[in-house]
């Protein structure tokens, strides 16, 4: 009975759910077994530990943001494409090769790692890559927070991973209404990985908006007020804003439905006082919001690609930044055209119905900047120009499909179809992966030291733009038909199979561009002394980051720039002026630490705990959590010295080979 007792409810079944869920396991464990195995063969342990894993350097974080974010994404495809082939497969007698509850824990996990575990990780793995440079600093505001935030970031990738190794998902959407993912109707451990992976990853989340918000108010380069900053340093500080004002409401609205399956709770059960709509109004306070977290740093991204590539200043640029605070506010008053169906009322709906309208002016107004910034403009056509030209073109039609949305009356006809998943889609892929994608393209030479290869990036692109419209377009189609979402099987009479094979094949062309990028990461690797950046400089750049050496130096500015203007970098070049002035100075630089990794790994053993109810591995791992941030308070030795003789060393050895 003690034994039982210590053990929760975890039980030996949970470790088979049939051929294809073990498949998955095989996967994760082998990759698993793989890594720890090179790791040692290598003889990199310790090496991984001082360079990596407890690293303070924004740049390095921002690395492993993007590597885990890529792995996610090949599994978040992988469940993209089993629901394709489901979907195309099971018509009439065939029932394809997912049953129901599978295919539900799949569509569940898809949207789950899409969103908070590729699009998040991508969006704060290329800021902390480029943020501290554009903004002439040589950090972000608290880099042990800094840390902290990725490491609880990863505790939520691990605890996704780990529902398809013992146990299993939810298979209530990535949203997870009420009533379905209360307790009663939905008594396993999947909603439970649900729950606690975006909670731990959420407190993470929140903490980084903290810090970048305080990062761009109190670290900017002498010279650079609030409307000298590039435009990507005001998308941010919008996105940054709204990540802590509405990822709170996640953390508490998530944290109920946990007290609620756990300790017997009634926030969102029909009876006792609770209210299922009430949690559908808190998360979509959080949801659409989230939609503009995920689509302003990306928009900043398009603002200077455009204006770099285009060898032009930006268009309009005080537009463009009240165009962004608009979006950052309106985001806010949008959320209940999520569901129109559900008896607001007309006057309510004719409210969210027009602001939601109204959001679409500043978004337009972003949209012909960059339009006429590349009027006249001497465009060259790279990689990073072909991401943006890939979105400009697919973008419309997520926009234009977002205000027929909009009218309460047309979204009662479409509310819950296909219609709906392709309109997402279209704004998150085009509006937000197209737009990482390329910030990844453009900023590449200065993080690696190298660019990469030109024709397989374009390769990359035509396949990406070719397979969205291949997949996406015969899905509006279906959802006019009257095709709903998470549908796993359907009549043959209803003539949608051909609409789904064809989709099917959209994706598949997509897998091709993920293809091309692979090969484009490991050709460029291969032929990295071809594509040397050594200049620092590769786009003729306008911003603080393109004045130093690639690959960017730990310390990022041996002497920290002023900045007399907006391009503040290409104004210099063009005055043949230096940004730096008077003479090397010492400075500080954080000490590495294994803060961050010991409370990512105590986060997520507490997480684990609360899913199988060991109460006993709670209570460790919250002490474990309370002893780690005691101890670090004692700790004083938390920085080191770099001299002024040592200053100039390094820059010298930095700008050694470099041509300028």
């Amino acid at each position: 009975m003690l034994f039982a007792n210590l053990l929760g409810q975890m039980e030996w079944h949970y470790f088979w759910h049939g051929w294809v869920q073990f498949g998955g396991q095989v996967a994760t464990v082998g990759s698993a077994l793989l890594v720890v195995a090179l790791l040692t063969y290598f003889k990199k342990w310790k090496w991984l530990w001082r360079e990596w894993l407890t690293t303070q350097d924004a740049k390095r974080i921002g690395v492993m943001y993007i590597i885990v974010s890529t792995v996610m994404l090949l599994r978040g495809f992988g469940d993209a494409v089993m629901m394709k082939l489901q979907q195309a497969l099971a018509s009439g007698h065939s029932q394809g090769f997912l049953d129901a509850e599978h295919f539900q824990q799949i569509f569940t996990a898809h949207g789950t790692i899409m969103i908070f575990f590729v699009a998040m990780g991508l969006m704060f793995g290329l800021i902390n890559l480029v943020l501290p440079l554009m903004l002439g600093k040589r950090d972000v505001a608290f880099p042990t927070l800094n840390s902290i935030s990725f490491y609880l970031f990863l505790a939520g990738v691990v605890l996704v991973n780990l529902s398809l190794v013992y146990g299993e998902f939810g298979a209530v959407g990535w949203l997870a209404y009420p009533p379905l993912s209360e307790l009663a109707y939905s008594p396993g451990p999947g909603v439970d990985y649900w729950l606690w992976s975006i909670q731990v990853a959420g407190v993470g989340t929140t903490l980084s908006g903290i810090n970048f918000i305080v990062t761009i108010l109190k670290n900017r380069a002498k010279g650079m007020t609030l409307m000298k900053m590039p435009i990507f340093a005001w998308s941010v500080l919008g996105a940054m804003m709204l990540v802590v004002v509405v990822f709170p409401i996640l953390t508490a609205t998530l944290f109920m439905l946990s007290l609620d399956r756990t300790m017997g709770m009634h926030y969102f059960t029909a009876d006792l006082g609770g209210n299922p709509m009430m949690y559908i109004n808190l998360i979509w306070a959080w949801g659409h919001p989230e939609v503009y977290i995920l689509v302003l740093p990306a928009f900043g991204m398009y603002s200077e690609i455009v204006a770099t590539l285009s060898r032009k200043r930006i268009f309009g640029y005080t537009s463009m930044v009240w165009a962004l605070m608009c979006i950052t506010v309106l985001s806010f008053l949008v959320w209940a055209h999520h569901f129109f169906t559900m008896g607001a009322g007309g006057s309510v709906n004719a409210f969210f119905g027009i602001m939601t309208m109204i959001i679409a002016i500043p978004t337009g107004v972003k949209v012909f900047n960059w339009l006429f910034t590349m009027y006249k403009g001497r465009i060259e056509f790279m990689t990073p120009m072909w991401w943006f030209m890939a979105f400009a073109t697919t973008f419309l039609i997520g926009g234009a499909t977002g205000v027929i949305l909009a009218v309460p009356a047309i979204d009662f006809q479409v509310h819950n179809s296909l219609f709906l998943v392709a309109h997402f889609h279209n704004t998150i892929i085009s509006g937000v992966v197209f737009g990482y994608l390329g910030g990844l393209a453009y900023w590449f030479p200065k993080i690696f030291g190298f660019k990469l290869h030109e024709r397989l990036g374009k390769a990359a692109v035509t396949c990406w733009v070719v397979g969205f419209l291949v997949t996406f377009i015969p899905i509006y189609i279906l959802g006019f038909m009257g095709a709903t979402r998470r549908l796993d099987h359907y009549d043959p009479s209803l003539g949608w199979q051909s609409l789904f094979v064809v989709s099917g094949i959209g994706t598949a062309i997509i897998g091709l561009g993920v293809v091309f990028q692979l090969l484009q990461l490991g050709y460029s690797i291969r032929k990295r002394k071809e594509l040397r950046d050594s200049t620092g400089d590769p786009w003729d750049g306008r911003t603080l980051e393109w004045s130093v050496p690639s690959p960017a130096p730990h310390y990022n500015f041996a002497r920290l720039p002023v900045a007399a203007d907006r391009d503040a970098f290409w104004e210099a070049k063009q005055a043949k002026r230096s940004l730096y002035s008077g003479a090397y100075t010492a400075f500080e630089l954080p000490r590495n630490t294994g803060m961050g990794v010991w409370i990512g790994a105590f986060a997520c053993l507490f997480a684990f705990a609360v899913i199988w109810h060991l109460w006993w591995l709670t209570m460790l791992a919250f002490v474990g959590i309370v002893v780690t941030l005691v101890r670090r308070t004692f700790d004083e030795d938390l920085e080191y010295t770099v001299s002024a003789a040592e200053a100039k060393r390094l820059d010298n050895a930095a700008l050694k080979g470099t041509k300028r």
